[in-house]
């Protein structure tokens, strides 16, 4: 049996989506065998920045409809073997969703799947609340701002209350020049207010946006990146994995390459 994870954030805007396919992307590459679930029905995200857009027949509301099997629903990657997307639909009404429904497909993806990672909407909406059964841990997506810590608190309330207990803090879009400013909180500071444990941080990185706009993994781009989700990964699996270091590029070195 696989393990089920739901990734999700206080607020919008924080990079949930581009975590989830980067750090299915890292498990897949290191030969586990992933699959996306886009829980995030309004938005639709996951199927543009993976580049299946073309390649949906099939969605999570025809699976629940019994239109298909759940087989037919799922898309394999283009890039990466082990890597599987189950895209949203957009024609889908939130409230349509029975939370029973969607733990049957979870619960059978897990018999196939060594992770099931659901990009779950952003808050506390419908969706968030049909994953929450679904899942055995959850990783929260957030920056070092003040408003994205303090939304992020409040789902941790709510998981608490449902009886999700299991989870981890990931820090998108780290810039240490800020900490070292007191622009921003520090990663000790975010981890102490909202009381889970730190599993990784991810920096601040333009490759990120390209990828997004040019439909492919940022860590396949960047060696920063790479390194950050390789830690996320390791750790997740249970492996000790040290954080990566932050190296700044000098503005000399651009200019005159040395």
């Amino acid at each position: 049996m696989g393990e089920a994870i739901a990734i999700t954030s206080g607020k919008g805007g924080v990079g949930k989506s581009s975590v989830t396919l980067n750090l299915g992307m890292m498990l897949a590459m290191k030969q586990r065998r992933v699959c996306l679930i886009d829980m995030d029905l309004g938005l639709k995200n996951l199927d543009l920045m993976m580049d299946l857009q073309n390649r949906v027949i099939y969605d999570l509301k025809d699976v629940l409809e019994g239109k298909c099997p759940l087989r037919k629903a799922i898309i394999k990657d283009k890039h990466c073997a082990n890597l599987y997307l189950l895209p949203a639909c957009k024609s889908m009404r939130i409230h349509d969703m029975k939370t029973a429904e969607i733990k049957r497909v979870v619960d059978l993806l897990k018999h196939e799947f060594d992770y099931v990672l659901l990009d779950t909407p952003a808050g506390i909406e419908s969706g968030f609340l049909c994953s929450l059964p679904c899942v055995e841990r959850v990783l929260l997506v957030s920056t070092l701002d003040v408003t994205s810590l303090q939304d992020g608190d409040r789902v941790i309330g709510l998981l608490l209350k449902e009886g999700l207990d299991q989870i981890d803090l990931i820090i998108n879009r780290y810039q240490p020049r800020f900490v070292e400013k007191k622009i921003s909180l520090s990663l000790e500071d975010a981890a102490q207010w909202l009381g889970i444990d730190l599993l990784g941080y991810i920096f601040e990185d333009e490759e990120v946006m390209r990828a997004n706009n040019y439909h492919f993994a940022a860590i396949m781009q960047s060696e920063s990146l790479y390194a950050c989700f390789d830690a996320l990964a390791k750790r997740l699996c249970g492996e000790a994995a040290p954080l990566p270091k932050y190296r700044e590029k000098k503005l000399l070195a651009k200019l005159f390459g040395s």
